[in-house]
């Protein structure tokens, strides 16, 4: 006899006469508890809970007129060739800086220094960038800083 022979016949001896079943897989759902019960617990310690408080408020009304306040407006139309216009007159980049400083004072001298001046910006939609940014710069340099942007919705 060789040696893998006698082996394999001690093996046969230790059985105690069994045989070996096939074990059927089986989920086993405690530790997937454990770790449920882990995220749980994080959750709970790592949510804020906040009361919010409400107060009753009663708020003041008015009848007054409207305001007082006339807002100047200028109109800077950009063009889709990168062309100026205040207000409807046509101007080169360094004439919209001057325009726009001489409206400046003119709406400062009216009233105690304060500039009540808005500007709109009227660009095309294909006006170069760099148009709008120069636009942008007069208006800074004439120490304008109500600008708003007029756009339109789509049809």
């Amino acid at each position: 006899m060789s040696w893998l022979s006698l082996q394999s016949s001690s093996k046969r001896s230790f059985s105690l006469g069994t045989t070996p079943v096939s074990a059927e897989p089986e989920i086993n759902l405690i530790p997937f508890i454990d770790v449920l019960l882990v995220v749980l617990i994080f959750l709970m310690i790592s949510t804020t809970f906040t009361r919010y408080q409400e107060l009753a408020i009663t708020l003041p009304s008015a009848n007054g007129s409207e305001s007082q306040t006339d807002n100047k407006q200028v109109h800077i139309a950009v063009s889709r060739d990168g062309r100026f216009a205040i207000n409807g007159k046509v101007m080169d980049r360094t004439q919209l800086s001057g325009a726009l400083i001489q409206l400046s004072n003119q709406s400062s001298s009216n009233k105690d220094g304060v500039s009540n001046l808005q500007v709109n910006i009227d660009a095309d939609a294909r006006a170069p960038h760099q148009a709008v940014m120069s636009a942008l710069e007069a208006v800074r340099d004439a120490n304008l800083s109500n600008v708003v942007f007029s756009s339109q919705t789509k049809k």
